[in-house]
């Protein structure tokens, strides 16, 4: 029982546009068009034990991981994190997703007393590794995909230490944009403690404190009454990743969903086990993808918060792609393999709600990274990208084209900012007509994007996914168009395969055409 809902409402609304705040700074101080054009970046609140309790509308795939990265930092550090100092972690192994997103952990102290985290997750577009951009189209471990940082210090007193973060500095192609992003980082997570210092001053510490622990309960038992509505209900679905990039193909994700006990359990029994290329998933990861499911699905109106996952229980095998074992490659994983999560499990959602299940999405963040010397600067850039498709049809509405979808939530690069900061010319970018699933209700279309490269011997890396299947449809809508990668040089055309890493001579063309989205219910439908 909330004691007072409208100093409830007021406190939890403060915590939220706390995070919004942070999220801004961020984004605005930034570096690298990724962060400051993209929006590849998360921020959220959390309490004294590292349980999320607000966050801003960032990046599903990394708001839903965040808090084991919070936890991770409080185990390992202790007391070392205090008042005045800031964590940095990265490990996939330990809460992390992928080495490119790097999360930045602050105490918040009141009167020498922790009494809670403020902390940012942001996709820095090179952190070593064999390719430029951290994101190679082949990697079969973690150490060829840049510097991994498991719990450091890297602040103290408010000040970086930069001795702590030469190892990223030194390895890094791009040391003055990392040092760049990292600066914004440190004032996003200051805007976040000011602020928390200004509510408690006003409103009163322990009444915040107490809101963090009602407001979790409240979400908890609203989830709780939305799942129950479900109690004794059970599914199954199979959908399957293209490749590995290391030669593994039709890789099974399996997933079956019981609900019981006002919750749902999560089982992914008979998924692959771990491979030898990066699609592996992180534990972080994969529980951030079956959040986002079920927040999605049942979570309308529900302030999202560590209590909103209680009642949802996930198996994974250790071991298994989902929860792989040290030292696999995982680049991909964090972005590739968690949208086929999402799949999996709302194609098992489909079983028990058919009437209220939309169609597969374009399943890919078709990742395009591109490294080489710039011969305007003479310096070494690395541009990174992912780029929108089309989303699955719905009941009476259909799939929405040329946008991101599911674990991702960024915009596009801007074709000013792209041609203004890289050696890189866009030839073309618009609407994959057609590809969208046929139903009743059509799936949203692709894109099409071609860029030029404008310096000597580049290397070009694509992370992608559905390019063998394509998106499929539901109650008799079709698949939408799988995507496809295709290299020009000189005029002559060559398929590219889903996952690859190559050098490309100047004058090359890249061009990605994205899945369209499935459709849903036939055309003779009445």
């Amino acid at each position: 029982m909330i004691e007072d809902p409208i100093a409830f409402e007021v406190i939890k609304n403060m915590l939220i546009s706390i995070s919004r705040e942070m999220s801004h700074s961020l984004m605005r101080s930034a570096f690298s068009p990724n962060i400051k054009e993209r929006r590849d970046h998360s921020c959220a609140v959390f309490d004294a034990t590292g349980q999320l309790v607000a966050q801003s509308e960032d990046i599903p795939v990394h708001l839903g991981a965040m808090p084991l990265s919070v936890k991770s930092c409080i185990s390992n550090l202790g007391k070392d994190l205090e008042e005045g100092s800031m964590a940095l972690h990265n490990d996939p192994f330990t809460g992390g997703s992928h080495l490119p997103d790097l999360t930045l952990v602050a105490p918040v102290c009141i009167k020498d007393e922790r009494v809670a985290f403020v902390a940012n997750r942001a996709h820095h577009a090179d952190v070593g590794g064999v390719s430029p951009g951290s994101m190679p189209g082949m990697s079969t471990t973690i150490f060829e995909e840049g510097v991994l940082i498991s719990p450091r210090i890297i602040v103290k007193t408010g000040t970086l230490i930069p001795e702590t973060v030469e190892d990223l500095l030194t390895k890094t192609r791009t040391p003055d944009e990392r040092l760049g992003d990292l600066s914004a980082q440190i004032a996003a997570n200051n805007v976040g403690i000011r602020r928390v210092h200004e509510a408690a001053s006003k409103l009163g510490l322990s009444n915040i404190l107490r809101t963090m622990v009602d407001l979790r309960a409240y979400s908890m038992e609203r989830m709780k009454r939305v799942l129950k509505q479900h109690e004794g209900r059970s599914a199954e679905f199979t959908d399957y990743m293209d490749s590995d990039g290391a030669g593994t193909e039709d890789i099974p994700i399996k997933t079956q969903l019981v609900f019981k006990n006002s919750g749902v359990q999560v089982s992914f029994e008979g998924t692959a086990d771990q491979v030898a290329g990066n699609v592996n998933c992180p534990m972080a990861s994969t529980l951030s993808s079956v959040y986002f499911v079920f927040l999605s699905q049942f979570g309308s109106g529900i302030p999202i918060n560590e209590g909103c996952w209680t009642c949802i229980e996930v198996d994974v095998p250790e071991g298994s792609m989902l929860n792989p074992r040290f030292p696999a490659a995982v680049s991909a994983g964090n972005v590739e393999t968690s949208q086929r999560i999402v799949d999996v499990i709302l194609g098992a959602l489909a079983q028990v709600m058919p009437d209220d299940t939309v169609a597969a999405s374009q399943g890919t963040m078709n990742n395009l990274t591109v490294g080489g010397r710039d011969p305007e600067r003479d310096s070494l850039f690395s541009f990174y990208e992912t780029i929108g498709g089309g989303t699955g049809a719905f009941r009476g509405m259909e799939g929405t084209s040329s946008i991101h979808s599911h674990m991702t939530n960024t915009l596009n690069t801007p074709i000013e900012s792209l041609e203004s900061e890289y050696p890189m010319r866009v030839v073309r970018y618009g609407i994959r007509e057609g590809s969208g699933g046929r139903g009743k209700w059509n799936g949203g279309q692709g894109v099409v994007r071609e860029i030029e490269i404008l310096a000597e011997d580049c290397t070009v890396s694509i992370q992608s996914e559905r390019r063998s299947r394509g998106p499929w449809g539901l109650q008799g809508g079709l698949e939408g168009a799988p995507g496809q990668n295709t290299l020009v040089v000189e005029g002559i055309e060559s398929k590219l395969p889903a996952k690859f890493t190559r050098q490309v001579p100047r004058g090359a063309v890249i061009r990605i055409e994205t899945p369209g989205g499935g459709g849903w219910g036939t055309d003779s439908e009445a």
